[in-house]
């Protein structure tokens, strides 16, 4: 499979660094361009474009641990801060409008009533993107338990 163009859609989580090290490392390989994205979800009572100034701080924070890790994995990116609506949708839209070959995202181990689960936005984009998607799941801990 030839990977051009790669989407790393990250939101700050613990798994945001292996789906950042899995697409450079592939990114190296193929020698594809890797776009990271942080996506704030504004509430339908405000605008779209409204200016959210701790949400934006945090999601600045999150790309440039980003940059840092794409740096340490020997690896470049491109970064961008997102708005919109729901998560998932801008996901997708975004792999639609650059023409991306896959998405590399990372998710949680969750549980909801006592079964695993993805969450809603993987769930979204794992149904809806017109491309590959690859899903780097954090370990089962101790804690939550298989």
């Amino acid at each position: 499979m030839r990977l051009d163009k790669i989407l790393v859609p990250v939101n700050g989580s613990s798994t945001d660094d292996e789906a950042l090290q899995v697409a450079t490392a592939a990114g190296r390989r193929n020698k594809a361009r890797i776009y990271v994205i942080y996506v704030i979800e504004v509430k339908r009572t405000l605008p779209l474009d409204a200016e959210i100034e701790p949400e934006i701080e945090r999601g600045e924070r999150v790309l440039d641990h980003a940059e840092q890790v794409a740096q340490a994995s020997e690896g470049t990116i491109e970064t961008e801060l997102m708005q919109a609506r729901e998560v998932g949708p801008a996901i997708v839209d975004e792999a639609v409008e650059r023409a991306i070959d896959v998405v590399i995202m990372g998710v949680p181990y969750k549980k909801r009533y006592g079964e695993f689960t993805l969450g809603a936005t993987a769930n979204y984009v794992l149904k809806n993107a017109p491309c590959s998607v690859w899903v780097c799941r954090e370990p089962i801990s101790a804690t939550t338990g298989p």
